[in-house]
């Protein structure tokens, strides 16, 4: 029996004014529900991007309820860029909504590029059942100082990425402890152009093994 896709856009209230989103839910029942976080809003980022597409209908092929949503400025979003201090801000009020929409469960939080480095910065605050930061700007922005979570992490990189340096990212994974799990996919560049099928594998790989 197939399941049918629900798909909601709403609107989120956020500290610096209403927050553009989508939900799409399998309907399985499951512990968890999926947060996925867009690249950078001053690039072009939005909660569109193929990454981000890609892997929320991966997290929900693993049986998760997703949601995305555009950061401040960002399409419909109130407020305006903030360097990630605001919009881990923003991250943390669509937790909220979702931790009220599905209670009980817990989040699995997921962003590409800029999204990792606030996906990171939220997985500080409020524990996830796991982490999937997908290109992160270790160069770009200070992750310092910042704890490896108590869950599992997934780190996803391209060795042709031409945005950030993939060298500094597996520099910077090998320096954690505990470890996160590193994927490094030969010949990817930044946007996954034609390998997006291999990444959507990958992070189903990795929820399913936990």
């Amino acid at each position: 029996m197939t399941t049918r896709l629900a798909v909601e856009r709403i609107t989120i209230s956020g500290p610096a004014g209403s927050l553009e989103a989508i939900v799409e839910d399998p309907g399985a029942t499951g512990a968890r529900y999926a947060l996925v976080f867009h690249p950078h809003p001053l690039h072009g980022g939005t909660m569109e991007n193929k990454v981000v597409t890609t892997v929320a209908r991966a997290l929900r092929d693993a049986g998760m309820p997703t949601l995305r949503f555009n950061f401040r400025g960002v399409g419909n979003s109130a407020g305006v860029f903030d360097a990630g201090i605001g919009e881990t801000a923003d991250a943390e009020a669509a937790a909220s909504w979702c931790a009220a929409r599905w209670a009980g469960r817990q989040p699995v939080i997921a962003g590409f590029s800029f999204g990792a480095y606030v996906a990171l910065r939220l997985a500080q605050q409020r524990r996830a059942a796991h982490l999937i930061t997908i290109a992160p700007p270790v160069v770009g922005f200070d992750f310092s100082g910042m704890a490896a979570p108590a869950c599992p992490w997934l780190v996803v990189q391209g060795d042709a990425d031409e945005v950030v340096d993939p060298q500094s990212v597996i520099a910077w994974v090998n320096r954690l402890e505990p470890r996160p799990q590193l994927v490094v996919m030969p010949g990817v560049g930044h946007f996954f152009h034609g390998r997006l099928h291999e990444l959507r594998d990958t992070v189903i790989d990795a929820i399913r093994s936990d």
